[in-house]
């Protein structure tokens, strides 16, 4: 297997060092996803930019996170899956919605499995999504804004997603006690 690097701030290519030094004042820490991402600087800059526009978007916490792990959970993401369990607790997201995500089980309200469903439908039909879904997403109360911010989002889930595999990047130490693995 190809090993990549976990670039530090002295070991970074002289364009990610800034953007790692972002990463350590936004988290307390590079985790580990973006020292891997620092070997490429405009991946790295790319998926920070991406998960700010994302952050920002008119999704709330709890729908960000129904976005995110649903397309990680997809996506089998091992690094992915417990660092937005992390992150959803430290945004006030509930254990319920978090459990819900990760195990594939129902969520709490129509509306987030609405969310879920439709970012499964774009994330496996690869934004091949028939007229039917659609017309469901938005009678469950979303827009056409938050279809393609859907897109934004997945957008971010394939930066991050994809390199974990590839680099089969390390859990980070305060994500551990939540690692994952898909169900069988």
């Amino acid at each position: 297997m190809t090993e990549f690097t976990l670039h530090t701030q002295e070991t970074a290519p002289e364009a990610s060092k800034p953007l790692l030094a972002q990463s350590r004042q936004a988290y307390g820490m590079i985790p580990g996803l973006h020292a891997v991402m620092a070997e490429a600087p405009g991946l790295l800059e790319a998926y920070q930019t991406v998960h700010e526009l994302f952050v920002n978007s008119s999704f709330d916490k709890d729908e960000l996170t129904v976005v995110w792990q649903t397309i990680n959970v997809e996506h089998e993401c091992h690094y992915c899956v417990p660092a937005h369990t992390f992150i959803a607790q430290s945004m006030g997201v509930s254990e319920e919605i978090s459990e819900a995500l990760r195990n594939e089980t129902p969520l709490p309200n129509a509306r987030l499995e609405a969310l879920r469903t439709f970012t499964l439908n774009v994330t496996r039909g690869r934004g091949n999504v028939d007229d039917e879904a659609i017309q469901a997403f938005l009678d469950a109360g979303f827009t056409r804004r938050q279809i393609l911010e859907i897109i934004l989002g997945l957008s971010q889930k394939v930066m991050s997603n994809y390199t974990n595999h590839l680099a089969n990047t390390p859990v980070d130490a305060p994500f551990r006690k939540l690692e994952w693995q898909k169900a069988a």
